[in-house]
């Protein structure tokens, strides 16, 4: 199957390009932000109709969560992908090349990092604020999904982070004009591969999203700190580590011990936290009004 002609750039507004991946950044900050002002404002879903953030609070909240992401997320992908990007500091030509770390537009960005960014900033501002820390990340954690969707889907857009080669009837040939025009040439090749960018938003996404929306509205977790967190660390850890069978490791990282990719080294101790987080949710007994 041939490769829509994407274009990265959905308009440019004069000399400024609007890109789909920045697009995407923005539709997952501000509709997590109203899914998460909604949870707030939902009495009946919490234990004695207390949510643990004000409204003000979550608003102070989200600047500090969105500069974890971003600066976590460029951080960790230089860390976990590309080291030589902090050996550039000190060994680059220009002062462009020394602060490439810093450019986040040029690409390059790890949720693995991000996430670390968002516990660090949501821990700290749980202890200044004076806040349960289980229960503010109960309420960060259901709209996770919802930028994991639209960043996966900006990745299919942009033709980037595809899948292994495959023959299955929906395989795709990760090469058009634009990547041609962009690159000079087709950095995936002209085999068909799986669509795994696709594969991630419905399951890291969509489906995470469907399940945790499940146990917020219907099995009232919230009442359980630690339950709504535990489950999304879990249902990422587990949904990423099955899909990097099926995702293209980094050419320089595809040698790992007993065939593992740096995705599933990086998931695992998400999962082994989620699960200690559900099962001490469900051993206390659950808030009560």
């Amino acid at each position: 199957m041939p490769f829509p002609e994407f274009d990265p750039v959905l308009i440019h507004l004069g000399p400024l390009p609007i890109r789909w991946y920045a697009l995407a950044y923005i539709a997952g900050i501000v509709l997590g932000w109203m899914y998460a002002a909604r949870l707030v404002k939902t009495p009946r879903l919490w234990a004695g109709g207390k949510p643990p953030i004000t409204g003000p609070q979550l608003d102070d909240l989200v600047f500090y969560l969105v500069l974890g992401v971003i600066l976590g997320g460029r951080l960790g992908y230089a860390l976990f992908y590309n080291p030589a990007l902090y050996a550039q500091i000190f060994t680059g030509n220009t002062w462009g090349e020394r602060l490439e770390l810093l450019q986040m537009w040029t690409g390059g960005m790890s949720f693995h990092g991000g996430f670390l960014g968002v516990v660090i900033a949501a821990t700290l501002f749980a202890v200044v604020k004076k806040i349960p820390a289980l229960s503010l990340g109960d309420v960060i954690a259901p709209v996770a999904p919802i930028g994991l969707f639209f960043g996966r889907i900006a990745n299919f857009i942009n033709g980037e982070l595809w899948g292994r080669e495959t023959t299955v009837p929906w395989a795709i040939r990760f090469c058009n004009q634009k990547i041609l025009d962009i690159y000079g040439q087709c950095p995936a090749g002209n085999a068909p591969r799986h669509p795994s960018q696709l594969y991630e938003a419905g399951l890291e996404g969509l489906a995470l999203f469907i399940i945790m929306s499940l146990a917020i509205w219907k099995w009232k977790a919230f009442k359980r700190p630690g339950l709504v967190m535990g489950i999304f660390l879990a249902g990422y850890g587990v949904s990423r580590a099955a899909l990097e069978n099926v995702r293209q490791p980094d050419a320089h990282l595809s040698n790992l011990p007993f065939g593992l990719t740096m995705g599933m080294m990086l998931s695992t101790p998400m999962i082994i936290v989620g699960l200690i987080l559900i099962a001490r949710a469900l051993k206390r007994p659950a808030l009560q009004d």
